[in-house]
């Protein structure tokens, strides 16, 4: 057993640097809310400038003034800066009037419904594209020193919740005189404090991480009187009060509830702080569940409260277990029924963790693709190996438990016996010593005193130099006592063999909590797969829509001169409205005038169609019209009738697909 404590420092630094590795390559993401689409969309060229520029996203986001720059091709800002909600998910901010042609720059940051920041920037053209002086930040919104700072307030902020939570819960449903033990108070008091500054260093950062990210933004009183504005300000508060509550329930657990003896007042006093702890641990709970995915997506309004639920029990498992690991290490003893109880918690813990759990996994991941091809099922099934390992772990402990024996009265008698004797050997050697000083000293005083009457001087420094050696032998006897009862207490912890398998394994379980909190806190920061598939198909859809056509087709009306080659061009060449162009060349090259042109659209498979366009001639070779529609998508079939005289002319067709 003497090899435990330096076993413990290793695994203990191996799981800190797992940890760390872990939280390393946790970079925070910028894509809770995705954007769909815009207007003018990405890469357009458009003849007109806009008076506004569009953004849709696939969730809504909370968007101030300034969220959305546009920057013309010199760098300089041509919106007014006031944002706008445009209904659904799109927001639009208004353009200034005289925008010379040339490449603008579209950039924006918002916080998406579940707290998390999205930013990101595209370009759209008028006239023509140009070069573009537009320089925009390298950071992006939720990233750099700031942002991996936050994270580990994240991390840390769980971590406190469910020590302070499993920490009270264990002791007044497992095991109550706990309530007067130091290590376990240790465990709750060192939860709530870090919980605390946790939550307080959140609430500063808060800004920067949404916006700048600038460090020197932490403590800017403008920031954070906007933060208090928004929803995660309003959790992140709301936290601190409930923390303050929390804090008179744990004076109260490990004082006056630890101080009672009479058995129907400590019942009373148990039921009351049951039912109080239960409904600040919920409260807590809810700041989570309010601010972050469960408050967003399809059914938030049963995943809030299931969250809470989730969240309360994985607390009350790994809370509760590392609180059994500090008392099985630092405490003199438990009692295998606290750890029996513990054992049944921990079981009804788990199985609502699994209920839950499977709930979150269909609503936030929502398919088999998502669960394997996205980021977030990907955690997920590794969160759920982590549990599995746990909870196999958990079933050796079980066993442990059982082989637990039911007191240790004669382990700890005997050591008490052993060391009671030494203590008393001990006592033997030193007392007479010291008895034989003093009397050395009295006799010395006394023969002093009838021999040489002028002697009281030194009676006086015989008898201070006699009480110097006492204090220091009872200090020396007072370390012998302290040593000796460390030893037993030891000795104590150490005396059944099953407490010892016990010990190992839950330090085993222990060690892939922590991994598991890891895991747990990158998948709060990661978009849910559900999320990402939507935005991932919007985006397939949007790649497979067409773009500006460009068709080459040659014709030959069989007169003379009734050679030569259509060039049409339509653009966007998508529904809606589009502008075609229409070009007619000799077989040089050269521009061929026509008598007329004209195309027609049909759409066989929606039975949609002729649906005739005649354009209008601009010049030699040229014909164009604007605001031709393509009410739907689908694989079009565009004719374009050519004649070359009063009686020769000739249809062309080319089957295209217009998204």
């Amino acid at each position: 057993m003497k090899t435990i404590a330096p076993r413990f420092r290793h695994l203990l630094l191996l799981l800190l640097a797992v940890t760390g590795a872990l939280l390393a390559g946790a970079a925070p993401v910028s894509a809770h809310a995705a954007l769909t689409g815009s207007d003018p969309k990405q890469g357009a060229v458009v003849e007109q400038a806009p008076t506004r520029v569009s953004l849709t996203f696939s969730e809504e986001v909370a968007m101030s003034d300034g969220s959305v720059r546009v920057l013309d091709p010199a760098g300089k800002r041509v919106d007014t800066g006031k944002t706008t909600d445009l209904g659904g998910t799109t927001y639009g901010v208004p353009l200034h009037s005289g925008l010379p042609d040339g490449t603008f720059t579209v950039a924006y940051q918002v916080v998406s419904a579940d707290s998390h920041p999205v930013s990101g920037a595209f370009t759209f053209s008028i006239g023509a594209p140009s070069k573009t002086a537009a320089a925009l930040p390298d950071q992006t919104a939720g990233g750099g020193v700031v942002g991996g700072l936050y994270g580990v307030g994240r991390y840390l902020s769980y971590a406190g919740f469910i020590l302070t939570v499993g920490g009270a819960a264990f002791v007044l449903a497992c095991w109550p005189r706990g309530a007067g033990v130091r290590p376990v108070q240790r465990v709750v008091v060192g939860g709530w404090i870090t919980l605390t500054g946790a939550t307080l260093a959140m609430l500063l950062m808060r800004g920067s991480y949404t916006g700048s990210g600038a460090v020197g933004d932490i403590f800017d009183l403008t920031l954070l009187g906007q933060v208090l504005q928004t929803k995660s300000g309003a959790a992140l508060v709301s936290r601190l009060l409930l923390l303050a509550a929390a804090a008179l329930f744990i004076a109260v657990l490990f004082g006056a509830y630890e101080k009672r003896t009479d058995p129907k007042e400590k019942k009373d006093l148990t039921f009351g702080l049951a039912i109080g702890g239960a409904v600040v641990a919920a409260g807590l709970a809810a700041t989570w569940a309010m601010a972050e995915h469960a408050s967003t997506g399809i059914q938030a309004g049963l995943a809030m409260p299931v969250d809470v639920l989730h969240l309360l029990s994985v607390a009350a498992w790994l809370g509760g277990l590392t609180t059994l690991l500090v008392a099985l290490y630092r405490a003199p003893s438990i009692e295998a029924t606290a750890v029996r109880r513990f054992s049944r918690v921990a079981f009804c813990a788990v199985s609502t963790l699994a209920a839950t759990g499977l709930y979150q996994s269909w609503r936030q991941v929502g398919s088999w693709s998502a669960l394997t091809g996205t980021r977030y099922g990907q955690l997920l099934l590794l969160k759920i190996g982590l549990v599995a390992v746990m909870v196999g772990v958990a079933w050796i402990s079980r066993k442990w438990t059982g082989r637990l024996s039911e007191g240790l009265a004669a382990p700890e008698a005997a050591a008490t016996t052993a060391i009671e004797e030494r203590t008393r050997s001990e006592e033997a050697v030193t007392v007479p010593t010291g008895g034989a000083s003093k009397g050395s000293s009295s006799g010395a005083s006394s023969g002093d005193a009838g021999g040489n009457a002028g002697s009281g001087p030194g009676a006086d420094t015989g008898s201070g130099s006699g009480s110097d050696v006492d204090d220091k032998r009872s200090a020396q006897l007072a370390r012998q006592r302290a040593a000796l009862a460390t030893a037993r207490d030891k000795r104590i912890r150490d005396a059944d063999p099953g407490r010892s398998g016990l010990r190992r394994s839950v330090l085993t379980e222990a060690g892939v909590a922590v991994v598991l909190l890891v895991v747990t806190t990158v998948l709060t920061s990661t978009e849910p797969g559900r999320t990402e598939e939507e935005a991932k198909a919007v985006t397939a859809a949007a790649s497979q829509r067409s773009g500006p056509l460009s068709l080459k087709l040659p014709f030959d009306t069989g007169g003379q001169d009734g050679k030569g080659t259509l060039l049409l061009d339509m653009d966007p060449g998508r529904t809606g409205s589009n502008d075609m162009h229409v070009y007619v060349e000799r077989p040089n090259g050269k521009a061929f005038d026509i008598p007329e042109v004209k195309v027609s659209f049909t759409l066989a498979a929606k039975k949609l169609g002729p649906l005739p366009v005649v354009p209008d001639h601009i010049a030699t070779g040229h014909w164009s019209a604007s605001g031709v529609q393509i009410p739907v998508a689908g694989d079009w079939k565009i004719a374009v009738t050519v004649r070359t005289s009063d009686i020769d002319q000739v249809t062309v067709t080319k089957n295209v697909k217009i998204g």
